[in-house]
């Protein structure tokens, strides 16, 4: 099976919502994309892609052939790739109810880990969709980053204790899903963290934790000082708020900021092996992609991960090799155009 036909696959399985769009760009759902839906008319999603094609690539075919090396340590785990899949909660809802986080999990957690990589799992109002991702990645022996919700403390103790049960090598907390409707009026309430709270939950975490949602230098900062070891660089998929810059557009600023004192990921539109390189080159340490993961899964299960996962990493290399460069440490920013 190859990432096409996964994809006309998914088409008759994956609900209402989202179209399985041959590359997913946010035009053809806007503001019902899945994951439920987002705010305004969805130009965050849609900007979040059209920033990363923006950015070129500098051709460089006058050096060694020799092959290239794509792997990645991180967090003391070494990876075949720089990508991670994204995490998702309570698909059946919002995708399509032929799987749920159960099976769904279970295929992508195990699936991923074969291929090399590993996958961010969800977090959801229904405890049951964290305990799912957890018990995923405890079969197979922790790999995987659980994403906790900003709850309140409690709750977020509770999420840490099935974190530890399953050994997540490191665990993620998506700040930025303050701006979701079903976090709004919680009691206790929930929502945006103090640096303070951060540390309190990056304490509670026991391994390394990892802040998602920053889109600012000092949002970035304020993550170093609670104590995180890496954040990921993201506007939740252009979904929680109208009218942010791309995901894109900031990361530079941010890594010339944090490079080298905590581990940079980022999402947000991010659709192709070629993507993968740019983002390394503005100085992230990884990407995270979730929505296509979400196809190849409903349109291929396990087969549809590997061939999702074989396409981004064969462009990856091919990437590498077209610009000149043989390990991840050899992309920086003379790799990439940008407009002046």
């Amino acid at each position: 099976m190859n990432y096409v036909e996964c994809i006309e696959q998914a088409r008759g399985r994956i609900g209402n919502y989202c179209k399985a769009c041959v590359e997913c760009n946010g035009r053809a759902c806007r503001n019902q994309m899945p994951g439920p839906g987002a705010k305004g008319i969805g130009d965050t999603a849609m900007r979040n892609y059209d920033k990363w094609k923006e950015i070129r690539v500098q051709m460089d075919t006058i050096v060694e052939n020799a092959p290239v090396d794509t792997s990645l340590k991180l967090f003391g785990k070494e990876f075949k790739y720089p990508f991670f899949a994204g995490p998702v909660g309570a698909v059946n809802l919002h995708y399509g109810d032929c799987l749920n986080d159960i099976s769904y999990n279970d295929i992508l957690v195990s699936s991923c880990a074969e291929c090399g990589i590993a996958a961010f799992t969800g977090d959801g109002t229904d405890s049951n969709v964290m305990v799912a991702a957890t018990k995923a990645i405890a079969k197979e022996q922790g790999l995987g980053i659980p994403t906790v919700k900003p709850w309140n403390l409690e709750i977020i103790k509770e999420k840490m204790a099935l974190v530890h049960e399953a050994k997540a090598f490191a665990v993620a907390m998506d700040v930025d899903a303050a701006g979701l409707p079903f976090l709004k009026n919680l009691e206790p309430p929930a929502g945006s963290k103090t640096v303070e709270e951060l540390r309190e939950v990056a304490e509670l975490a026991g391994v390394p934790f990892i802040v998602k949602g920053i889109m600012t230098v000092k949002g970035a900062l304020k993550a170093k000082e609670a104590g995180a070891a890496g954040i990921v660089v993201s506007n939740h998929g252009g979904r929680v708020l109208d009218q942010c810059p791309a995901t894109a557009e900031v990361l530079g600023g941010i890594a010339d900021a944090v490079k080298g004192s905590m581990k940079i990921l980022v999402d947000g539109g991010i659709r192709c092996g070629t993507d993968v390189f740019k983002a390394i080159a503005l100085g992230a340490d990884a990407v995270i992609i979730a929505r296509p993961f979400v196809t190849a899964v409903y349109g291929g299960g396990r087969e549809g991960v590997a061939s999702y996962v074989a396409r981004i990493g064969t462009e990856l290399e091919d990437t590498m090799k077209m610009c000149g460069v043989h390990s991840l440490a050899e992309i920086t920013r003379d790799c990439i155009w940008t407009k002046a």
